[in-house]
């Protein structure tokens, strides 16, 4: 071999590697220490450590730790939440939850009985009142209260008549309100009636709908001296309820109701305003960011 020949050999060796990287990565020696490729993608981390959208997968984020960046994936139903603006957040929450932008593109769903995605709040496929809390594909029935339907959009249990798919729904177990003008003490449009059968319960009427409601523990409907008016009084001041609680000790009650009044009076912010009557859903949990197995 010539002299220098070994030299030349390493030079051209070192030249063709440089031309390679040049090519594949567009300059350099190769990917920044900072950026990951997984696949055909590629994520510079802006910081050490944190936790970033994907720019066009609602369910998908960076997360970088070490100024090494790995791609991740929600749980299937489930998105990124990049409310953070620090980017110190990891949270995977329910797609109805999350506001996407322009990261549209989701993984396919994975579906199992009642639940569209492995994660997510769906309506009962036949029944207006029902609807299913999905937690890693397995559901949870949970049931409004009668008179009300679950709407899909508000993801919350509202009087039938409310939500569009369930309208036929009887709304107050097939309670019909009297005729405009029938009821002659009634105020208005609004009127109060008894239930037929049950003591605490009585009908309400507002503009020709009845929805059901029910007295506080420890009162019963009494059927006032106007035609279409009533007020919940204790049982003993109302012919024929008089024993509606049986042995319950309605003064112990009564206390409690009172003290749990007070301490809620207590916790409201002085200008809240009055809310709509809307039962709860049954509080399915908050996700804590499951991801994709």
């Amino acid at each position: 071999m010539k002299p220098g020949g070994e030299g030349r050999k390493t030079a051209i060796c070192s030249l063709l590697v440089d031309e390679y990287f040049e090519v594949a990565f567009g300059g350099g020696t190769g990917p920044m220490e900072n950026e990951r490729t997984s696949g055909q993608e590629s994520f510079k981390c802006p910081d050490d450590f944190g936790f970033y959208p994907h720019h066009i997968s609602c369910d998908k984020y960076w997360k970088c730790d070490n100024n090494v960046a790995e791609l991740k994936t929600c749980g299937n139903g489930l998105a990124f939440d990049s409310s953070d603006s620090k980017f110190l957040t990891e949270n995977c929450d329910y797609l109805h939850n999350v506001d996407c932008g322009e990261r549209t593109q989701l993984e396919p769903p994975i579906s199992t009985p009642h639940c569209s995605r492995l994660y997510g709040i769906f309506p009962d496929e036949k029944k207006c009142d029902v609807f299913w809390n999905c937690w890693n594909g397995e559901a949870s029935r949970y049931q409004c209260s009668p008179g009300l339907a679950y709407d899909r959009e508000a993801r919350v249990c509202m009087w039938a008549d409310q939500v569009p798919e369930c309208r036929n729904e009887e709304v107050a177990g097939g309670f019909t309100c009297p005729a405009a003008g029938e009821v002659s003490g009634a105020s208005g449009s609004f009127s109060r009636h008894a239930h037929p059968e049950d003591c605490r319960k009585y009908y309400i009427c507002l503009e020709g709908i009845a929805r059901e409601y029910g007295c506080p523990i420890g009162t019963v409907f009494k059927i006032g001296d106007a035609d279409g008016s009533g007020a919940c009084e204790d049982p003993e001041d109302v012919p024929g309820c008089e024993d509606y609680y049986g042995d319950l000790d309605l003064k112990s009650i009564r206390k409690s109701e009172l003290l749990t009044g007070i301490q809620n009076e207590h916790r409201k912010p002085s200008n809240q305003a009055p809310l709509k009557p809307r039962p709860s859903t049954g509080g399915p949990a908050r996700p804590s960011s499951p991801l994709q197995e």
